[in-house]
């Protein structure tokens, strides 16, 4: 091969290289957020060691006299790493997470003395680190290219190349933005084993087209061989029977065992099931990104409170709007009050389609429970599906003119900053537009125990959006705790009055009584005592997400207040 085409050869391998780290760096983050549960604290956590690794990286590689070799050696250790990392994370956290079960059972200790302190508390810590040090291994690596690739260049042309630095710099952010949209609309759905494996076998095999190219100056080529042998019949079991292992690991992670397990493109759906008594239905609950979303002994508890004292605080219940709830739940109990059009507004179309499409797999519908659940209420006549971003998607309900005699927001809390908008005054400016008069808006508002300040934060600026009676209310869920609510009237009387004014019950519900709807709305004495601090979410100031990442933060004890 002439020297251009050496050279053209080194500049795609480089491109592909790239697209492969980038792609290594959206797992990680992605699955450490999965399973460590602070979403954005993992995905930033990931992406930030992951960058500060590579810088450090490409000063390493200074330390490698022979960049063919180097570059050789690299691309099979990143193939092995990262084929091996979600394995490694996930069986970490089940190995963690079944110690004390472990050791109990080795030293015949009773259940209520299970081992939770000392060495079991330091392995489940590390254990929760672990995927930042695979983080920093795989960037590592990583930044270490581009330096080889630049010395392996100058050594093609036997010279320092004047635009070394600029190609080598541009074929790289090229490469890294054609595995961004490889992530996004091809990845992002597969199961995480089954990526980490594609991702690897990638890597080895530009590892051997350059190994091929460049062998009379790569000395030791039989262990080279040999390496990338191993990790090829590694990447084949991945490929194999990995699906298997996460599974396995994933059953570990949940205190039930999982039924059912997916990825959208936005999330990660898991069903779990429990017996409680062999005489009644099992327990099923949904998680997404490791959240309990409900379990099926209590959700009716929850979807009561969330729906029934707006919709019996409305004047009407023609035509109902719910944003986010994407089970159908809430659904399923808005259609008890005979409205002539339910519209829900969610982004996922395949969590909707989870509790809506019969699923078959040999033969057998896996998702027949979850559409039992919610009655088929998705199924219903008068149930209409919009998917979108509810910031954005809100806008063609605005300009169409359309009312809603209540509106329902069942969001998940403001635990990321792309969902901080949803909770901002400009949002709930957005929906006071499409409210009826005589119309009642009630919102999720997480917990009023667990997370205060964000729980009035919300309040607070549902009321600065305009509305004119903001009040909120709580009731315990036992799968949640302590949860709260925020309802609010655009004029004439409050909710509460309105319900305060009921002379029956509207609808027959198994939970709801007028005395319990009105206790709700009873806190502590001191509860509020320092809402005057606490402030309202604006657009684009974090508020509602920095003080619920601060609430749960003190709540795990993880810094002193």
């Amino acid at each position: 091969m002439t020297k251009k085409q050496l050279d053209c050869l080194v500049l795609t391998i480089l491109a592909i290289g790239a697209g492969c780290g980038l792609v290594y760096e959206y797992l990680l983050s992605h699955y450490a957020g999965r399973i460590l549960g602070a979403v954005e604290v993992a995905i930033y956590g990931i992406i930030s060691i992951m960058m500060v690794f590579m810088g450090l990286g490409s000063f390493l590689a200074r330390c490698i006299k022979n960049p063919f070799a180097g570059f050789a050696w690299i691309e099979v250790i990143l193939a092995f790493v990262g084929c091996s990392s979600v394995l490694m994370i996930g069986g970490g956290f089940a190995l963690a997470s079944l110690l004390p079960q472990i050791l109990a059972e080795t030293f015949s200790l009773p259940p209520d003395l299970i081992p939770r302190g000392g060495l079991v508390t330091q392995i489940e810590s590390f254990a929760r680190f672990f995927p930042y040090i695979i983080a920093a291994l795989l960037g590592t690596l990583i930044g270490m290219e581009i330096p080889l690739i630049g010395e392996i260049r100058s050594q093609i042309y036997a010279d320092s190349l004047k635009n070394n630095a600029g190609a080598i710099y541009g074929i790289d952010y090229l490469g890294a933005g054609v595995g961004a949209v490889l992530w996004v609309f091809l990845m992002l759905s597969l199961e995480v084993s089954l990526v980490g494996a594609l991702t690897a076998s990638v890597n080895l095999f530009i590892g051997a087209v350059f190994f091929l190219c460049f062998k009379d100056k790569i000395p030791s080529a039989t262990s080279l061989l040999l390496a990338h042998a191993v990790v090829a019949i590694w990447i084949l079991q991945v490929f194999t029977y990995a699906s298997d292992w996460t599974a396995s690991m994933e059953d570990m992670l949940y205190k039930d065992k999982v039924v059912y397990s997916t990825n959208t493109k936005y999330q990660h759906l898991v069903v779990t099931e429990r017996i409680v008594d062999p005489a009644k239905a099992k327990v099923i609950t949904f998680l997404i990104n490791g959240r309990t979303q409900f379990s099926s002994n209590d959700e009716h508890i929850y979807h009561s409170m969330l729906t029934y004292p707006a919709l019996a605080a409305s004047a009407r219940h023609n035509n109902i709007l719910i944003i986010g709830g994407g089970d159908g739940l809430a659904v399923r109990d808005v259609l008890r009050w005979n409205p002539q059009k339910v519209t829900l507004l969610d982004l996922d179309s395949d969590l909707v389609k989870l509790f809506k499409t019969p699923l078959e797999e040999q033969g057998k519908v896996i998702n027949q429970k979850l559409i039992e659940i919610n009655q088929n209420a998705f199924n219903d006549p008068r149930v209409q599906t919009i998917f979108g971003d509810a910031f954005i998607t809100i806008d063609q309900l605005i300009g169409e003119q359309q009312m809603f005699d209540t509106i329902i927001i069942d969001l998940p809390d403001p635990n990321h900053p792309d969902l901080n908008k949803l909770y901002s005054t400009r949002f709930y400016h957005k929906v006071y537009n499409v409210l009826a008069g005589d119309g009642a808006l009630v919102v999720q508002s997480t917990s009023p125990y667990h997370a205060k300040d964000t729980f009035i934060s919300i309040g607070k600026t549902i009321e600065y959006a305009g509305y004119q009676h903001v009040q909120q209310y709580h009731h315990n869920v036992p799968s949640f705790g302590e949860w709260g609510f925020s309802i609010a009237t655009k004029r004439g009387a409050s909710a509460r009055q309105r319900l305060q004014n009921l002379t029956e019950l509207p609808v027959e519900d198994d939970w709801i009584t007028q005395n319990l709807m009105l206790a709700a709305f009873e806190f502590g004495k001191n509860f509020f005592q320092q809402a005057d601090d606490i402030k309202v979410n604006r657009l684009g100031s974090m508020v509602a997400y920095q003080y619920h990442k601060s609430d749960w933060q003190k709540e795990m004890g993880l810094y002193k207040q």
